[in-house]
This record gives C-alpha cells, structure tokens and sequence, in this order.
C-alpha cells in the first residue's frame, strides 16, 4: 500500500493560490534588470550581494532550521548557468551540502513538463487543441456530470459538450481530483486508487491510505468511470486532467509516458538528473522531505529511504518528478528560447508561444479561483508574459519572456501553508528591484 500517495492535505493547493512573481515584481523594473551582475558572474555563481533582500530570507529559513535547504536559481537570458542564492544540507542535521544537482521532489511543476510534451504532439498534428478526448480514449466520450459537486455519484446529467484537450492542460475539464474533490467523489478517488504524487512509504496522519491503480492506462480508465464536477469548459477545477494527459500521450505517441518525456524532452535538454524513479545509485543526492505540524519540523521521506526509489506504478504527469536545480533550469531555459536549447531545437517556438499563452476557455470565470485575475496555459500559470508553476514540497519555478529571466526556488517541505515562503520571496525580489532601481 502506497501509504503517502498525495493525499487530500498536501500543501500543492494552498501554494498554488497566488502567481509565482506578479508584474509589480518583475515588470516595473525592466531597466534595473538588464543592469544587474548577472552577466559579469558567469563563473562566480553566488549573487546573495547582488540580492541581499532574497538571501536575507534564505538565510533567516536556513540559520533558523526551518528547512534543511533553499536554493534560488536566477538565470538571464540563454547563460548555459543559472546564479544561485542559498544552500542547505540534504536534511537537518546532515553534513553534506546540496548544490544544483541535488535531488528535489518537484511534485506539480510535473506540469508545465507535460503540459509542454502536449504541445509537441498537437505541433506535429498528431493532438487537436480542441480535439475531443474520446476520440483518443474512447471512455470519455461519454461523460456525467454531477447534480451537486459533493452529492452523491448517482445524481447526474450529461455533459453538454465534450472534453478536449485544451480542457486538460487548463484543468477546465471539470474532472476532480484526490486533493480537491469532496464528498462521494472524493472517496472515490481513494477508493479506486486515483493518486497523483507520492508522499511516503509510510502512513501520514491526515493523509487517505490509497492502492494506487496498477498502472497508467487502468488508471485512466478508472477515472473516466467517475463523473465530473463541472460541465467541461465551464470552471477552473484544479484537477486530475495533467495526469491524464500522459495517458493520451502514450496512446497518440506508441511510446510509455516515461519514455515520451526522456527521449523528446529530458534528453535533448541535457536533464540527467530527472526522475520517476530515482536510481539507488543517486539516492546520495536526494534530499529529504520535511512535513511541518504542531511547530514541530519532522522527515516524512528521507533520502535513503524514499518512496521515490521505488517505481511508482502509475507516472504521475501532474506530479510525480524528482528533480535538481540545474536539470529544471535546462527545462526553463529552452520555454525561454521559445524551444532552442544550446542552438538545438528540441520544439517548436510556435508550440512554446501557444503553450505560454493563456488557452483558458473564454466562458470560463476565474474570479473566485486560485488564478484569479490570471490566465493559464499548458500545465502552468499565465501571468503577463510570466509562465510558471510551484510544487506542493515548496518548490516554484518561472520564467519572464518580457525580461528574458527565469527563476526558481527549490526546498523541502510540507503543506506549504506552514511557512510563507511564497509571500517573503515576492517581498524580498521587489525590494531588491526596488534598491536597484533607486541604486
């Protein structure tokens, strides 16, 4: 039994809720941008002087032992090496330091890496933005709607229209999912082992014990039992729909999800340190994962003993990588080069500009969601010309087309409402914006 299977607690929810670097952040200070050091350190990776407001923070999380590890990652332009802030051991009380190849659990930043994998089929012909799920997996063809989003599974009416694709990566299909669904449907989820990420090997209090399904096609199909929560096309319902979006990319490409993602992705953008399952020979770089309760901080998935060394049986498109710094920061580096990495192409740019674009329905209302105010596009946030996602363990990740940078924090720990990180980090970047600015 996969006890810790990302359950109904997990932190992904709450630190999914604001955008990860709004426009007053980065936006008003396009000048000071372009001035800073970032360039003039190509070899000298450390810029906690030239953001004193950012390593503060960092800093104050670190001496405090709050966390184990923290580590900001700014890159400029197409820099074949981000700059970094911050630093940590593999756990607390550990001595061995993380660097940028550490090992993460990235949990939803799963998503833009999928949601840009879509792209690459609907740019090849083989997906239709607008093209209807059920004509790839029939099951959804069909579908049932809830009377009542926590009434009983009996008490439903057709869809009026069907899921497509565009659906999926914008969570607008109306699908529900473990962390969000409540009611009979809710205990559906965990009663047919629909899991996304995982947490532990062992049982966590507040967290469902979940049989994950077998394997990613019974997974799906098992999902396309359920009915929805909202008519497609209608709401913004954080949801399974990513997940699922790996099981139409193994039916339209002939490959395994897994495969997809290491041969058209992780391998042409150099990530050699991007896992489902992590190989007992790098388990001395994972790190450990930290769940925060009752002002006690204690090791929920240790390194050495990580859920994440086992296989999981479903690959989780909508959270199931581990990851280092520098491998996401490859990933970020070729969405800002509209698909051109070290001068290859490793996608379109028209698929990256359709990708990062906001691909929202336009009946949909947002305004009492998480994107409030936001658009979305494939598998993460639109803000601007932001793109981006964070993760449930407290990681995030962005990239600014207007300034040409991209950025990321990476450390371990769960729910991320136990610490506001987010909150701090957004203050901390206008500050120094604000200073370089001034300056």
């Amino acid at each position: 039994m996969a006890f810790g299977d990302f359950g109904r607690a997990g932190g992904d929810i709450a630190f999914s809720r604001r955008s990860l670097l709004r426009s007053s952040a980065w936006l008003t200070a396009g000048a000071a941008m372009s001035a800073m050091p970032m360039g003039r350190l190509a070899f000298a990776h450390d810029v906690s002087e030239s953001w004193p407001n950012i390593s503060t923070m960092v800093n104050s999380y670190l001496d405090s032992k709050k966390v184990a590890s923290m580590l900001v990652t700014l890159g400029d332009g197409q820099e074949d090496h981000a700059h970094t802030i911050g630093g940590g051991t593999l756990a607390l009380g550990d001595s061995t330091p993380i660097d940028e190849d550490s090992l993460f659990r990235i949990y939803s930043m799963t998503k833009p890496i999928t949601g840009m994998a879509t792209m690459m089929l609907i740019d090849e012909g083989l997906l239709g933005l607008d093209q209807p799920v059920g004509e790839i997996l029939p099951a959804f063809a069909d579908m049932q709607v809830l009377v009542d989003p926590e009434g009983s599974l009996e008490d439903t009416v057709p869809a009026d229209r069907p899921i497509t694709i565009r659906h999926l990566l914008t969570h607008t299909a109306g699908i529900g999912y473990l962390i969000t669904s409540k009611g009979p449907l809710g205990q559906a989820f965990v009663d047919q082992g629909l899991v996304g990420g995982r947490v532990s090997r062992f049982p966590i209090p507040g967290l469902p014990n979940v049989t994950p399904a077998p394997n990613l096609e019974e997974w799906a199909d098992r999902l396309a039992t359920l009915p929805l929560m909202a008519q497609p096309g209608t709401e913004w319902i954080y949801s399974a729909s990513i997940d699922l979006l790996g099981r139409v990319i193994e039916v339209v490409s002939g490959q395994s999800f897994e495969s997809f993602l290491q041969t058209r992705l992780f391998d042409p953008c150099g990530m050699s340190s991007t896992y489902f399952t992590v190989p007992k020979s790098e388990a001395g770089r994972l790190t450990t994962n930290y769940g925060i309760a009752g002002g006690l901080t204690l090791p929920i998935d240790t390194g050495a003993n990580s859920i994440f060394l086992d296989a999981p049986f479903v690959p989780s498109g909508g959270g199931g990588l581990v990851s280092s710094a520098k491998d996401y920061d490859r990933f970020l580096r070729m969405v800002l080069g509209y698909g051109l990495l070290d001068g290859e192409r490793v996608m379109s740019e028209s698929a990256v500009r359709v990708g990062t674009s906001n691909l929202l329905p336009d009946a949909v209302d947002t305004s009492t969601t998480w994107i409030a105010g936001e658009g979305h596009g494939a598998g993460g946030r639109v803000v601007g010309k932001q793109y981006g996602w964070g993760g449930a363990a407290g990681t995030l990740a962005s990239v600014d087309f207007s300034l040409n940078k991209r950025v990321c924090l990476f450390t371990q720990y769960m729910p991320t409402e136990a610490y506001p990180i987010r909150k701090e980090f957004l203050a901390a970047i206008q500050a120094d914006l604000k200073n370089k600015l001034l300056g």
